[in-house]
């Protein structure tokens, strides 16, 4: 190649993304970019921006719209790269924008199969990147590569068949030189597992089954040969802690659903947290939330990690290596992220499933409270006290914040359902009073939204913020303690994270899902999330 065109192919080349593992490791150091999924490994969502503060949020205007081309819910959380967008629109394409502007600048679009079956729409989270190189998993099971400079396919291979109810919705984890995705389709009786592929060729190099087969450590929680259908799946990216070089994945619930019948035991690893070697994929330890699911309550949640002063119960304190967790169950929890002991655990929504928690922070069982075939009314519903939704802490306030859906109650049947590939394997047909909006002051006792700041030392809630519909929002928090979220009824709004004021609110005109997101392009900081099917990007006047 001539040197002039050299120079020219690198000087493109450059304005694009160069993302190095290193530089990943220490996305807390450049906060004008997003480089993962939540932000960094430690799935914190809290960004050291602070050009946009309390006293300046009101003076928030939009700065440009980008209207996706899918009518598919809008799920997405985009990254940054210095100055470029990407982000996915549902199912599977992918486009690279001006971060400042809105402006496209290249587009992949990936045609899942007709074998796709997402048991809860044809969505997409994400990408992850690595060098350059983009990562998506698609709806029909497959991983590919893309590259970041224009779009162009590298490879493609396929996670697990489509067919048989397999698919990727979450965005990727990328650590070190590998690429880590975990399956969704629970409700199709498959056998979940988190897998991790070559990040240069797409070869698998190692799986984890979140089922253990015969044989395995686990496998006796499960009745005869029900862990073959088992189902566990992964709904969200999980985390990472270098020092550890620990992973950490939320898993989903056993299969079927609502009816535990034949499934006898505790049903390892469903509806706990993973902790896994990020070489080997092997197992150091999990924490299992909710033993023998039949509620349908998914660890489907952003393992969140932080470094605190801990005191024990000896009234010793000293630095502690912590997870936070607030569960689908109804109860947030702390754990010990080197070896999973259980430090704490308190309901933060109406629970009526479990009376409480051990000392080792099993579930002490309410009797009467599980589906039935004429339906059994259970708090929370099956949609949980909270959901896929992530959370936030503030390493300022030392809070925890949760989306929640408080007092919002389900009735959950339970039906014999056959095992058929392909078919939906769920075992009884829930439903949720949900609510939807105040007409009057009667209308509380149907359940509502909240966003819930949370003590993780003790469980305390230290303020709530209520909306009139239920929260479907993630939530961001920065260094100038602004808090950011939407929901259903379409607002999205800023609050005071210190104490959970209201500050700031537009309305967007749509339903907001994904996590709200922030990045600083040509010296402006942004604020960036989605309404129905179009992205807002906010920014001072």
């Amino acid at each position: 190649m001539p040197i002039r065109a050299f120079l020219v192919f690198f000087c493109a080349a450059s304005l694009f993304a160069q993302v190095s593992f290193d530089r990943i490791l220490r996305a807390n150091q450049e906060p004008q970019n997003w480089l993962t999924y939540s932000g960094g490994f430690s799935g914190q969502r809290y960004s050291a921006l602070t050009q946009v503060t309390p006293a300046n949020v009101a003076n928030l205007e939009m700065k440009w719209a980008f209207q996706a081309r899918s009518l598919e819910r809008f799920e997405t959380t985009p990254l940054v790269v210095d100055g470029t967008m990407y982000m996915t629109q549902a199912p599977n394409d992918i486009f690279a924008l001006d971060a400042a502007t809105g402006r496209a600048k290249w587009t992949y679009s990936y045609s899942p199969s007709k074998d796709a079956r997402p048991c809860c729409g044809r969505v997409n989270r994400g990408v992850a990147i690595l060098g350059n190189t983009l990562y998506m998993g698609t709806i029909d099971a497959h991983l590919v590569a893309v590259n970041a400079t224009d779009g162009k396919l590298l490879w493609d291979v396929e996670v697990a068949k489509a067919a048989s109810g397999y698919a990727l919705t979450h965005a990727p984890l990328v650590i070190k030189d590998k690429v880590l995705v975990g399956t969704a389709g629970g409700e199709y009786g498959i056998r979940g597992f988190i897998a991790a592929y070559d990040a240069a060729t797409g070869k698998e190099v190692w799986r984890f089954y979140t089922i253990p087969g015969k044989g395995e450590k686990g496998n006796e929680t499960w009745t005869g040969d029900s862990w073959m259908h088992g189902g566990a799946s992964v709904w969200v990216t999980g985390t990472y802690d270098p020092e550890l070089n620990l992973t950490y994945w939320g898993v989903g619930n056993p299969g079927p659903d609502w009816n535990g019948d034949d499934r006898g035991g505790d049903n390892l690893y469903s509806s706990s947290v993973v902790a896994l070697d990020a070489d080997t994929g092997k197992i150091k330890w999990h924490f299992q939330f909710t033993p023998h699911d039949v509620w349908d309550y998914d660890s489907t949640q952003v393992p969140v990690l932080a470094d605190m002063n801990w005191t024990d119960r000896n009234g010793r304190t000293a630095p502690r290596k912590v997870m936070m967790f607030a569960n689908r169950n109804g109860f947030v929890y702390t754990l010990d992220r080197t070896s999973g002991q259980f430090l704490m655990g308190k309901p933060y929504v109406k629970v009526t499933w479990a009376t409480g928690l051990d000392e080792a922070g099993r579930p002490m069982r309410a009797p009467g409270k599980e589906p039935t075939p004429d339906g059994n009314k259970i708090f929370p519903s099956v949609a949980g006290g909270t959901n896929w939704y992530s959370p936030s802490f503030s390493p300022r306030t030392g809070l925890l914040y949760v989306p929640s859906w408080e007092s919002v109650e389900g009735t959950m049947n339970k039906l014999d359902t056959p095992y058929v590939e392909g078919n939906r394997y769920t075992g009884g047909i829930p439903s949720s009073r949900r609510y939807q909006q105040v007409r009057d002051e009667k209308a509380d006792a149907e359940g509502y939204g909240m966003v819930k700041a949370i003590d993780p030392k003790t469980g305390d809630r230290k303020w709530e913020f209520k909306m009139n519909d239920v929260t479907t929002s993630g939530i961001l928090t920065t260094a100038s303690d602004l808090l950011f979220t939407g929901g259903r009824e379409g607002f999205f709004q800023a609050l005071d994270a210190r104490d959970g004021k209201l500050l700031w609110r537009v309305p967007a005109g749509g339903e907001i899902i994904m996590g709200p997101m922030t990045y600083q392009a040509n010296g402006k900081q942004y604020v960036l999330f989605s309404a129905g099917s179009s992205m807002f990007s906010f920014a001072l006047k």
